[in-house]
């Protein structure tokens, strides 16, 4: 028997086929295309295109696995979370879909928070708090700025959410996507009716029923299966690509993190019971297996070093050789990598700092080996906020582009003091997707498989690990408390640099 995972991200679609035991059979990938010209902010695309993407990278994937079509028996998304997909009766998108990216929600935002008593308030009241990228103030915006099309709206669903109505006809959503609306309680797991009102009192009947990540969705329909060549294949709940991301990195238990080194960095951890921070700098997430997932985001890791790389020509492994010529802790070189601005911390208005330029640091060797180290130095003020609200982790599980280096590893390992490894299956949202798939037809079947027994047998990890070094430990103990000092101090500075326009 097989199983199918679909991963539509921003960038674009990827599908995974693997056999029950975990072995990837075929794999496919198409392209996402953006709604282009629009103002600064927005970042939209048309719901149609994900459609398109799933369609060919599905049949790519079937084309390299060869396997028989009769035999799969289930299929599970992972989509990019907060978007907003409004839909009007006939189940059709009534305009194109704002992504997470989508900042053009300010003062949405700010509204609601402000609608449910403050920042506080929200947070007490939901168990998270409100991001700009939530679809919360999205849904907001359409009512404000297209009444007509709000009007027409009938159906409020989330990006995988969409595609699995695509598959079965049926609008629902899990507890994970939904958990990053900012219009659910986490605690509860319910629709928070006082969050729904503040942005309309008839919102409630648009939004669809919330489901149990362990309930399937229903069948594939008999349309799209036949063009495939498969028969009744169980569509499982899916989930948002961190989700997904949890579950096929093996994260489903307490003490796994999943660190993603992308643009953005991530890490996030298993938690049984639900996880709030009170200052909201940690979103306090569901996860798709019935637990919670409290996760860290910061805006900067590879977008930085992709500057490095082109200022001086340079490909992956060659700046990786030249940050190495330069000693653990850049001789106490401190590079802020606020490039794009920061969630955690939140300074929004920041800008990047490269501070302790003298005659032995000005040189490019310490600035690439700082601008590796400033990404995690950044992560690792969140990782400790974690820390201090009950994180205990016993392993790193790294993914993305900058688990590609054994130098970046190492310093994750050593600044954020716990064991890395990679993992064998590097698209872990598609592979999560499948593998929660898995879980779901088993259940159906009359089974009491646990999900972490599933995960436990399937998700393979490297044999490289990266144990911290406890010399180089404590040195970047001492840089991140100047990493956050500096930052502090500059707090306000940002905000002027950016107020006057330089």
């Amino acid at each position: 028997m097989y199983a199918i995972g679909i991963d539509s991200g921003t960038q674009g679609t990827k599908a995974l086929i693997i056999d029950f035991k975990g072995k990837v059979r075929g794999r496919g990938y198409a392209p996402h295309r953006s709604i282009p010209n629009l103002r600064p902010g927005e970042s939209e695309q048309d719901p149609q295109v994900w459609v398109e993407a799933t369609q060919k990278a599905l049949a790519a994937a079937l084309s390299e696995a060869k396997v028989n079509p009769k035999k799969i028996v289930s299929l599970g998304i992972s989509g990019q979370q907060h978007g907003f997909v409004p839909l009007d009766k006939s189940g059709r998108p009534v305009r194109p879909a704002k992504l997470w990216n989508d900042t053009s929600t300010i003062a949405e935002t700010e509204f609601l928070i402000e609608k449910l008593g403050g920042k506080q308030s929200y947070i007490k009241k939901l168990g998270i708090s409100l991001a700009v990228g939530f679809t919360a103030s999205k849904i907001l915006w359409l009512k404000r700025k297209e009444p007509k099309n709000y009007e027409w709206t009938k159906t409020v669903l989330l990006p995988h959410n969409y595609l699995n109505f695509w598959l079965t006809g049926k609008a629902a959503m899990e507890f994970g996507d939904a958990s990053g609306t900012g219009l659910m309680d986490i605690r509860r797991r319910v629709w928070h009716r006082e969050a729904v009102a503040a942005v309309d009192p008839g919102l409630e009947a648009k939004l669809p029923p919330l489901c149990h990540p362990a309930e399937p969705l229903g069948r594939i329909k008999k349309q799209v299966a036949s063009r495939y060549g498969m028969g009744r294949v169980l569509v499982s709940s899916g989930g948002g690509d961190n989700m997904m991301g949890a579950v096929g990195t093996g994260n489903v238990y307490p003490g796994i993190c999943t660190a993603s080194l992308g643009t953005s960095g991530t890490i996030y951890s298993y938690f049984p019971k639900p996880f709030v921070d009170p200052e909201g700098e940690i979103a306090a997430f569901c996860d798709s297996t019935g637990g919670w997932l409290p996760l860290l985001c910061t805006m900067n890791v590879t977008n930085t070093t992709e500057f490095i790389k082109s200022m001086h020509g340079l490909s992956n492994q060659e700046l990786e050789t030249l940050a190495s010529r330069a000693p653990a802790g850049a001789n106490h070189l401190v590079f802020l990598p606020f490039i794009d601005g920061e969630r955690v911390p939140v300074l929004p208005f920041s800008s990047g700092v490269l501070f302790g330029l003298d005659k032995r640091t000005f040189n490019a060797a310490h600035i690439a080996r700082a601008v590796m180290e400033g990404t995690i130095l950044n992560l690792g003020y969140g990782f400790s906020r974690m820390r201090s609200l009950g994180l205990r982790p016993s392993e790193i599980r790294a993914t993305g582009g900058g688990a590609k280096s054994r130098l970046w590893l190492q310093i994750v390992a050593d600044i954020l003091k716990t064991p890395v490894v990679t993992l064998a299956e590097q698209e872990a949202a598609a592979f999560g997707a499948a593998l929660q798939s898995v879980w779901t037809y088993e259940r159906e079947k009359g089974g009491s498989v646990a999900i972490a027994d599933i995960v436990r047998e399937r998700v393979k990890t490297a044999r490289t690990r990266f144990e911290p070094e406890k010399k180089n430990s404590a040195l970047y103990e001492s840089l991140q408390e100047r990493f956050n000092s500096l930052w502090r101090t500059l707090e306000e500075k940002f905000k002027a640099h950016r107020e006057v326009g330089i």
